[in-house]
């Protein structure tokens, strides 16, 4: 729903530590529907109440160099240092399987730029992260995390002096860059869905009562996933008066995906459609 890039997690008894590329600079979106939409359903399945999670979120700005791959090893080490096992490979609730793993199922884990960083050779690369993550953490960052009051950023002086040049006379939040005016809007999400149909846009303007509309609820559902609008605003673009209205809509083409592989293939070719338009604007590195 947010295009967070996961590069690393660690869940503990009552935190979690994440390692994330916000490419549509929406952090503070995500981090709320987790702290919140996530702990509404969890209490629900679990009848209970209360928090979940301990506290509002702290969010550190991470150099690209060495300073990742110290925080790498810092997130796979918690639970070494909290004594819950006496080797990251024992603990199961963590990324670090991931990267020592070939499998499919951890293809979903954006690891390959933290591993480029050890070597350009994947086997190699592989070998010298299991060799860096077996080694203690750093003084530097234990050292950084270490302290009441942490710090925004962990990076090299020259690092936060550009951001703090670069953001400093703008009247905007740091977590929304440039890159947020690059997400795909709605124009955009309802041309490329028009023609992959072959309809009319006007088509996906609005419904009518009782009927369904495959290629409107796609547009809706993709620009609910990708364009960073709210629902009320979403539901503006597609004439519809309730933001519940749009809600509704994502959630019956999310069950439609699930359970139709026709239907499944053809959203997904879509997806294949706005990433190459998007990639024309914006490349991941």
């Amino acid at each position: 729903m947010f295009d967070l890039r996961v590069s690393a997690y660690c869940l503990m008894s009552n935190h979690y530590h994440l390692l994330v590329q916000t490419p549509s600079a929406n952090l503070s979106r995500a981090m709320r529907h987790i702290g919140s939409v996530y702990t509404q359903r969890f209490n629900r399945s679990k009848k209970t109440d209360g928090q979940l999670f301990r506290g509002r979120y702290k969010s550190v700005l991470v150099e690209e160099d060495n300073h990742l791959l110290e925080v790498l090893r810092y997130i796979h080490r918690n639970p070494v240092r909290a004594k819950m096992c006496k080797s990251v490979y024992d603990y199961r609730w963590s990324s670090h399987r991931g990267y020592i793993s070939p499998g499919n199922g951890w293809r979903w884990l954006h690891k390959g730029f933290l591993l480029s960083l050890f070597s350009d050779n994947p086997r190699k690369a592989g070998n010298l992260y299991k060799t860096f993550v077996a080694n203690e953490d750093s003084s530097s960052i234990l050292y950084f995390y270490g302290k009441k009051n942490i710090a925004s950023f962990f990076a090299s002086s020259e690092f936060v002096q550009t951001i703090k040049e670069k953001y400093r006379s703008e009247n905007e939040d740091p977590e929304i860059p440039q890159l947020r005016q690059l997400a795909p809007s709605v124009a955009e999400i309802k041309s490329i869905v028009s023609d992959s149909y072959m309809v009319e846009g006007e088509s996906l303007e609005n419904g009518i009562r009782g009927q369904s509309n495959e290629p409107r609820n796609v547009a809706i559902y993709l620009a609910r996933k990708r364009s960073g609008l709210r629902l009320q605003e979403i539901g503006r673009q597609f004439g519809l008066t309730k933001y519940s209205s749009v809600s509704s809509v994502v959630c019956r083409t999310e069950q439609q995906l699930l359970r139709d592989r026709d239907f499944r293939v053809r959203v997904e070719g879509i997806l294949v459609q706005l990433n190459k338009s998007q990639a024309k604007i914006c490349p991941l590195w």
